[in-house]
């Protein structure tokens, strides 16, 4: 049996829309644009990104969005279309944690993966998970410096992976380091998580759910 779910993803300035089968991307239409024009473009792909899948949106069983964290104005471009969606077809809304996706690009056999998503100046938002994609350490905004991450790195294989990357490299210096660069959150990683999230019925409130923006943070500089 088929269950198609439309998964939405603005985090950050990819523009990502895709159609899955279960927990397989049949579909997905995705652009990086430095100027945010998710307005502008995210209805056209979510059009055309059906027409690509040939299903009509009454086919869906439910719409899964990037919640965060990330731009706050790429988040709730993203919601909002999301829940607009849900109401008009009458179907579920499911959350997928940005960083959570972000971190299903890396194809690890041993250590561990932080995904990372650029904040301001010298501050990212990071997450981090073994190489089954478990997360071992919550989400957090944190202060780089050269001695970030310092535990993870004496204990084995780090993989960094995200739009952090850029400045995060060129703090720190570790044997163990290794970046993965020029990845974004993508709609393509989406769909596994979605449709586990489906099967599970871990589906959002469509009246109040709101994306997570961690705004609310105490940055903490890593113990030396």
């Amino acid at each position: 049996m088929s269950t198609y779910i439309l998964n939405i993803e603005t985090a950050t300035t990819n523009c990502s829309v895709s159609v899955s089968n279960n927990e397989e991307t049949i579909a997905i239409i995705e652009d990086n644009d430095k100027g945010y024009s998710h307005a502008e473009r995210l209805h056209v792909y979510i059009d055309e990104v059906l027409k690509k899948a040939s299903i009509q949106p009454q086919d869906l069983s439910a719409i899964a969005v990037s919640k965060g964290p990330g731009s706050y104005t790429g988040l709730r471009i993203g919601v909002s279309a999301a829940k607009g969606l849900c109401f008009s077809l009458n179907i579920p809304l499911i959350s997928v944690p940005t960083l959570t996706a972000l971190a299903h690009q890396a194809k690890i056999n041993a250590g561990v993966i932080i995904s990372m998503l650029d904040a301001r100046r010298l501050e990212v938002y990071s997450a981090i998970f073994d190489s089954s994609f478990n997360q071992i350490r919550d989400t957090q905004a944190q202060i780089l410096d050269e001695n970030a991450f310092a535990e993870n790195l004496s204990q084995g294989q780090v993989y960094f992976i995200g739009n952090g990357v850029e400045k995060t490299k060129t703090l720190i210096n570790h044997e163990n380091a290794n970046f993965i660069e020029a990845k974004l959150p993508s709609a393509k990683e989406m769909s596994f998580i979605a449709f586990k999230k489906y099967k599970e019925e871990a589906f959002e409130d469509v009246a109040y759910f709101e994306p997570y923006y961690l705004k609310d943070f105490v940055a903490i500089k890593s113990k030396k």
